[in-house]
């Protein structure tokens, strides 16, 4: 799909959209250790802003206007090049994940107990809270992005 193929209007709103559908996000990823939201549903969001520009710009847009690398154009390529770093999200929000239980073990607590640390005297906030299940939040969130974006990659090029 190239920008012919789309409307002046479908861009414009991508634009306008994509980075709000992001912030909404982050902001969901880092509420989710104390209220409901998390690595689950803002994976979700931050692979329906991908998918949004998958859609409106195509797979070619994102690799050579934000990643400024060409993408493979050969006929016997099955899968874009883009999919292994995908993969790479995956593998690491799955070590994360996991580890951020292990580390747990290792301090002779029950898999996954969560710990919080508070940072206090910080300029603006004066105390913040970071809980060790942000770590796990933010694996589940590369699982989610990793995987979702390695299936709409992966089909969206056939």
């Amino acid at each position: 799909m190239t920008e012919k193929d789309t409307t002046v209007i479908s861009r414009t709103v991508t634009r306008i959209v994509v980075p709000l559908i992001l912030l909404v996000a982050i902001a969901l990823l880092l509420q989710g250790h104390n209220l409901p939201g998390g690595g689950f549903i803002a994976g979700v969001l931050t692979v329906a802003s991908f998918a949004l520009i998958y859609i409106i710009f195509g797979l070619d847009y994102l690799e050579e206007e934000l990643l400024h690398r060409r993408p493979e154009s050969s006929l016997d390529v099955i899968q874009p090049s883009i999919v292994e770093d995908y993969r790479g999200l995956f593998a690491a929000g799955l070590i994360l994940a996991a580890g951020s239980g292990v580390v747990a073990m290792l301090f002779g607590v029950p898999f996954l107990t969560q710990a919080v640390l508070f940072v206090e005297h910080v300029p603006i906030y004066h105390e913040i809270e970071l809980a060790s299940a942000l770590a796990f939040d933010l694996g589940v969130y590369l699982v989610v992005v990793g995987a979702l974006l390695t299936i709409l990659a992966v089909v969206g090029a056939e």
